[in-house]
This record gives C-alpha cells, structure tokens and sequence, in this order.
C-alpha cells in the first residue's frame, strides 16, 4: 500500500489512506460495540493463525479496563454515539467531510519500499497480525456497522496514521496521551499508569503517582490498601481514592520549602518521600488513638481529613530539622509534637462536624482542617 513516511523528534511514522473495507479487515476491536439492531462487533481479542482466540496482550488489557470502568462505554451510550457515527457516513454528502486520522498500532517492524528517487513516498508491507486501534475506534466500529447496510457507499478511504515496530509500552504511553484530555477517562486509570509513561508526563506526576501506589502497598503504611486503587482488590474500608490522594501528593511534592524532604542527590526519592508521608501519618494515627480507622463514629481517616494530613507533612516537611531522617527518630519526634493534636478527636466526631468546620466547598474545609491540626502541633 502506498504510504508517506513522516519523523517527528526521533519518532518515525506512517501515512496511508485506507479504503474502509480494507482496513477494517486489518484492525482489531479491543472494545465490544453495539449495533443499532444488536450486531456487535469486536471484544473478542486477538485470534492466531488457525482463528483461535489468544489471551488480549497488555495494551489491550490496559484499554478494556479503562472502557468498562468509564460511564461513556456503557452499552446504551455506546449504541448512540455508534448510531450517530454511522447516521454522519450515511449523510456524508450533505455535511462537511470530517478527514480526521485513526491511530493504529503494530509492534512488528514493517517494511517500506522507497520510491525510486523519493525518499519518504513509497510502498509500506501491511504486518502480519492486525493493527491494534489506539485512537479511533467508536469512527470504525461507526463505519463497520454502516457498510453493512446494502445501499453503503463503499468508495470511503480513512486516513490512517500507522506506528511500527515499538513496545507495548509505547502504545500504552500513546493511549494515555491521546486520551488524558478526554473527559470520558476516569481520572484514575492515567494516574494508575504515570509511573510507566516514559514522556509526556512531568517527572512530579511519575513520582506522585509512584507515593500513592507505595501508600496503598507497603505494610508499614497507616493507608495500606485503604485506598480506591484501580485494579486494587483489597477487601479493607476505602477512606480515599486514588485521584483525590494523587491530586494532595502532587501539591505536597511541589511545595519548594517542602522538597529538600522528597529528594537525594539523583532527584526524586520514593523512599525518603514515603517515609516522610508514613511517618506523618504514624504519628497522627498515635495522636487520634482510638478514633483512627473508626469512620462510623468520626472523621478523622474520611477523605477530607486525610487529604488535610497530607498539607500537613508539608509543614513538617517545611520545619523539621532536615539531618533526621524517615524512621524511629522521626516518629518519636512527631509523636511528641502531635500528641496535643488527640484533644482535637472530638471535634473530629461524625455528628455536627461540618458544623464545626464550615467551609464553602470542600477545598476550603481541608485548609481549615490542615490550619487545626497545624496550629496545635505548633507546625504553623
């Protein structure tokens, strides 16, 4: 097939216009679509050369979790907007024409042929197995169910942009960048891959992203597996989840009275930046006592107080002596200075506590909280 070899930065990337039924022989569906009168399509994984099913490879797993957990691909949604595509093929002539590319993937290394006396226009192999869809797969399913009706016009090229020859991560990493924008992405399945994405994401958010996770998974954290992770199969209460904590994390490491605590001499430092975090929150959960994990009574592990925690170990961050650090000294250091904190637990108590923190939103009710719990650890 005729291709444009195109290089943005060190990427190398293909153009081509496919005609539809083509293509559509060449891609496969890692969502399953509907139909207006119930045809489906795609869902089923990759299949070898004999059409047995195969187990879905990582990226198509990644993406499956990310459309069965977004309210936008429940079946009824996505019956509309597959009605809607395919209603714009049929009306074609009468609208303007939408040229945008489809994005599709393959991790075999294919061949182009250069034109003679052409360096980037030339003949391009199509892979063996089929294209994974990174972006563009509610256009073809639209596409598919439309050139199933008999009066179709099937004279349709899709312009297509084709990279070759990379690593699952990579089409990971694409989705993601594609898709951060998108409103229909749950905010949780990007940061549940931030740590992976090797560009396209501030290093802070890689390392925020890598805290949480180490917040919900190491054992001598006060939060292991009380957070709402995506993918988290933890049977414990949640008591926040996994975007409200990023979103704190992320604030925390920006503080720049606040960063000599989360880095070392090559940069980031998970250790000393969820050792900080743990010990923070050992020593508030020593101060709380009893009204620690007890959230049918009080509000001190709910999300809004826990999200306050977090602006504290800035302060601590800010005005603990920086040559100690994470661990035992740390803890009975904070201990002693949070101890005047456990008179707050009443104020804490389920019943009459927006009451006794009125805010007008809930970011306002945490600095509130923060500034409390501040103040009578004398971090202020």
């Amino acid at each position: 097939m005729f291709a444009q070899r195109m290089r943005q930065k060190e990427s190398e990337f293909y153009f081509v216009s496919y005609p539809a039924e083509d293509l559509l022989r060449k891609v496969r569906f890692v969502t399953r679509f509907y139909g207006e009168r119930g045809q489906v399509i795609g869902g089923d994984g990759p299949t070898d050369s004999k059409g047995k099913q195969k187990e879905p490879d990582e990226v198509e797993r990644y993406v499956q979790a990310i459309e069965k957990n977004s309210k936008s691909f429940q079946r009824d949604l996505n019956r509309r907007k597959i009605r809607q595509i395919k209603d714009f093929y049929r009306n074609e002539s009468r609208q303007p024409v939408v040229p945008g590319a489809v994005l599709l993937f393959s991790p075999e290394k294919l061949e182009f042929q250069p034109l003679k006396g052409m360096e980037r226009a030339g003949n391009l192999v199509e892979p063996r197995s089929d294209f994974l869809i990174i972006d563009g797969q509610h256009r073809l399913a639209g596409l598919h169910f439309y050139l199933q009706e008999k009066d179709a016009d099937r004279r349709i090229d899709v312009p297509v942009v084709i990279f070759d020859g990379k690593t699952s991560d990579f089409a990971t990493e694409m989705f993601v960048v594609i898709n951060s924008t998108h409103t229909r992405i749950n905010k949780s399945h990007l940061i549940d891959l931030y740590e992976r994405i090797e560009w396209g994401t501030d290093p802070e958010k890689k390392f925020a992203a890598a805290l949480v996770r180490s917040l919900y998974e190491e054992d001598d954290s006060p939060l292991q597996y009380h957070i709402n992770m995506l993918g988290g199969r933890s049977n414990q209460e949640m008591w926040i989840n996994q975007a409200q904590i990023f979103g704190e994390v992320l604030k925390l490491i920006a503080r720049k009275d606040a960063q000599h605590r989360f880095k070392d001499g090559r940069g980031w430092s998970k250790e000393r930046g969820h050792g900080l975090i743990r010990d923070v929150l050992k020593a508030l959960r020593s101060a709380f006592g009893s009204a620690w994990g007890d959230n049918k009574n009080f509000m001190v592990t709910r999300d809004v107080t826990i999200e306050a925690m977090l602006r504290v170990a800035g302060d601590v961050a800010a005005h603990v002596d920086a040559t100690i650090a994470p661990g035992p000294e740390l803890v009975k250091l904070l201990e002693a200075r949070f101890k005047p904190v456990g008179e707050l637990a009443s104020e804490f108590r389920r019943e009459g506590f927006y009451e006794r923190f009125p805010a007008r939103g809930q970011l306002e009710r945490i600095d509130i909280i923060r500034k409390r719990i501040a103040r009578q650890a004398r971090f202020e």
